[in-house]
């Protein structure tokens, strides 16, 4: 009887001690699951002005390797260097599909696109390249092959008969560029998505985009960056609009911030599916040079309007986005004068 417990209490210890053993393992399976599930991120045209910066906070943020960069051309060194880059025409869906499937992707920023002064020239190519990667995306979405997708409207979505002053959400759209029509269309495939197929895709309209990092790329807002780089380099500049064309801007940091809130916001407080206003500042290309003329005292402009002017005076003033800060919380930090202190200051240290 004694020998028959004594190995009774044997059993029941290496019972134990196995199921101990299991627990940790599960545990350890549930803690690898966890890391492993984490977002893992393509950035679509991250060689852009925006997709450039967006890519390198991304990076911050989510860890090098969890942000697959890729473009149809190869990146910048630091870009190539910092993480796993993939060469990809946005217009191919199952190059994409490929890229999904090799890295697991979770997310997808879709930043490719053709802007509104290039577009301009070649309407075709840009209705092409905007119209069918959003397609692509939206439909490798709707397969269950990525779980969230980011795509940027714009500014451009509103046209003539749109209000001038603090532009509302929900107005009249009518562009006059193609960039303009292809983002209007862009924003009702993706509610379409939505309500039709539940694909979580979000977006927002950029106001023009300002950064020191990145050199313009083909958009009719483009003379508030190039304004501080010869403002530096040569002391004058030649505008393409008007002195008095005021335009809604924002600050690169300002608009990184406002991307990434927007795709970690709580589903719930997505209320808006087609894209949302989104505003800073506004300003003159008379105003900026004069705020330049604080840091570069003998700089001046001269003003010649070209094709764009014809664009810009088809744009808002002034944009209301108090939905967004609404919905999501959405703030800007920059106002023109902290932005250009911040621009000169880059550019004089990149300058050493």
């Amino acid at each position: 009887m004694f020998y028959f417990l004594t190995n009774v209490k044997g059993y029941l210890k290496t019972t134990f001690f196995i199921y101990q053993i299991l627990n940790l393992i599960n545990l350890c399976a549930y803690i690898f699951e966890m890391f492993t599930m984490s977002d893992t991120i393509l950035v679509m045209g991250a060689c852009g002005q925006i997709g450039t910066e967006l890519t390198e906070k991304l990076r911050e943020l989510y860890g090098n390797n969890q942000v697959i960069a890729s473009d149809i051309r190869e990146g910048s060194i630091d870009m190539m260097e910092s993480g796993p880059f993939e060469i990809l025409d946005a217009t191919d869906k199952n190059a994409i599909l490929q890229i999904i499937q090799k890295h697991k992707i979770t997310q997808v920023y879709l930043m490719a696109a053709m802007l509104s002064a290039t577009a301009e020239r070649f309407p075709i190519k840009g209705w092409d390249l905007n119209m069918t990667s959003l397609l692509a995306v939206l439909e490798l979405a709707k397969e269950k092959h990525i779980q969230k997708v980011f795509w940027p409207s714009s500014m451009a979505v509103f046209g003539s008969s749109s209000p001038k002053i603090n532009t509302p959400q929900q107005t009249v759209m009518e562009p006059s560029t193609v960039y303009g029509i292809s983002k209007v269309a862009g924003e009702h495939w993706c509610n379409y998505y939505y309500e039709k197929f539940g694909v979580d895709v979000r977006s927002i309209r950029y106001p023009g985009i300002i950064s020191w990092k990145t050199l313009p790329g083909g958009g009719t807002t483009d003379y508030a960056v190039d304004i501080y780089f010869e403002a530096l380099k040569k002391g004058n500049y030649e505008c393409f609009l008007d002195e008095h064309t005021r335009l809604p801007m924002m600050y690169m940091d300002d608009a990184i911030d406002a991307t990434i809130k927007i795709m970690q916001a709580d589903t719930e407080k997505i209320d808006v599916r087609t894209s949302y206003n989104l505003a800073a500042i506004s300003f003159t290309p008379k105003e900026i040079a004069d705020e330049i003329k604080k840091h570069v005292p003998n700089f001046s402009i001269s003003y010649k309007p070209d094709f764009r002017q014809d664009i810009a005076q088809s744009w808002p003033n002034v944009i209301d986005d108090s939905k967004a800060r609404k919905d999501w919380d959405w703030n800007h930090q920059y106002d023109l004068t902290t932005m250009t202190t911040d621009i000169i200051a880059n550019l004089k240290n990149k300058a050493k």
